[in-house]
């Protein structure tokens, strides 16, 4: 029998009310003759709860005991969500993401899987249950309980639908797919139907928060197509898939992320940029962006700079502190950044767009902290207080319509 693996959010899963009209779509799904394994987050704003609750009794919470304690949002959510399948007739089960063979690394809010042992979930499809695992989690290989980082549960629902060989993966939420912009913001904001990829990647990394990234890779790795689709508002949605190689599209969206802070510092000889690397890496501190350049007159010092996207890491003001007093006056912080990001496809192969983005955003006076490209992706860092003009702006000249640039600026 095929398989469809679903993914429901937590604002799907937001009351019981909710809940059981989540049952009764999964319900309605497996009497249409599919196996269906349930991939869960935690209920609402349960996560974000649980985190304030760690914080109000330390600035700097152990990792290992954050991830126990995030882990159990999604239980409540499967445990839930089964009693109501349970109860229309259908029978479930409720699996953590240990339970169901979700292997990850040893690395604490943050972890990536690297293997799925779904042989207790494929008992249970043959044993005609609907299977509900807890998204966002899974067991290391030293037998600790992990969490995969903001947007966890699509990445446990597409590497599940990778190892079970599912027909699809379906990602359900409050939002009906993808949009060339946060439709929040901006109610200009078309829907995208399909998608590549790379293209949801670059979305996803950049502050697009209706897939997560890492599932996205899985998806990719797999061939497995992603349907986002909205919960409760049936009729769009956006397929994920690989797209025919054509001539390059331009921008296809505009995406924004804030809480950025930008970092620079000079390194010498016994402050060595490797140095600096393990001490990131030992506090699970993602960088993007990274610049290096080596003084051609003294041949010893050495500037780098990058970015951090600080909104979710845990105990930052500590880490802060920590290199600060390592590099005392060397190292200098720029907070209160954001980001936008144009999105698409050749966005590197001239200068064109580049160029006539920065004139748009200089005539408008928006101060530039950094400029990143790919060919993918084209990313502005200017001061969070200005990115939802400058997302408007940058979407009224690429996706609505073409603006006049004063040929003055």
């Amino acid at each position: 029998m095929a398989v469809i693996v679903q993914k429901y959010g937590g604002s799907s899963l937001a009351d019981i009310d909710k809940i059981k009209k989540v049952a009764s779509i999964i319900a309605e799904v497996k009497k249409s003759g599919y196996d269906v394994a349930v991939v869960v987050s935690a209920m609402g704003k349960t996560t974000d709860s649980l985190i304030s609750t760690a914080k109000s009794l330390s600035s700097d919470p152990p990792t290992r005991e954050i991830d126990m304690l995030l882990s159990t949002g999604e239980r409540i959510s499967m445990s839930l969500l089964c009693i109501a399948l349970n109860d229309l007739g259908i029978k479930a089960i409720s699996l953590t993401g240990s339970q169901a063979g979700i292997i990850t690394n040893d690395r604490h809010t943050d972890a990536r899987v690297i293997e799925v042992r779904p042989f207790r979930v494929q008992d249970e499809l043959e044993n005609g249950k609907v299977v509900v695992i807890g998204g966002f989690q899974g067991v290391s290989y030293r037998r600790d309980i992990t969490t995969l980082g903001r947007g966890g549960s699509d990445t446990s629902a597409v590497a599940m639908a990778a190892a079970l060989n599912a027909e699809r993966c379906e990602i359900y939420s409050d939002i009906d797919g993808v949009y060339s912009a946060d439709p929040s913001i901006l109610k200009s904001a078309k829907h995208l139907p399909e998608i590549s990829y790379q293209q949801m990647q670059e979305m996803s990394i950049s502050g697009a928060k209706v897939l997560n990234a890492q599932a996205v890779q899985f998806a990719k790795e797999a061939k497995i197509s992603i349907y986002a689709r909205s919960t409760f508002n049936p009729g769009k949605e956006t397929i994920v898939r690989l797209l025919k190689a054509e001539v390059p599209t331009g921008v296809i969206a505009v995406v924004h992320e804030s809480d950025i802070v930008k970092v620079s510092l000079t390194l010498d000889d016994n402050n060595t940029l490797e140095d600096l690397l393990l001490y990131l890496d030992l506090h699970q501190i993602q960088i993007r962006e990274i610049n290096y350049h080596r003084n051609e007159v003294t041949k010893s010092d050495i500037k780098i700079s990058f970015v951090v996207s600080v909104k979710n890491i845990i105990g930052w003001d500590k880490r802060k502190e920590e290199l600060i007093k390592k590099y005392n006056n060397d190292i200098h912080f720029i907070k209160d950044l954001g980001a936008v990001s144009l999105i698409g496809e050749g966005l590197n192969r001239d200068n064109s767009i580049l160029n006539e983005t920065l004139k748009l955003i200089r005539a408008n006076k928006i101060t530039i902290y950094g400029i990143t490209t790919t060919t993918f992706r084209l990313s502005i860092l200017i001061d969070k207080k200005l990115i939802e003009p400058c997302l408007k702006l940058c979407h009224k000249k690429w996706i609505e319509e073409s603006i006049e640039i004063p040929s003055n600026v």
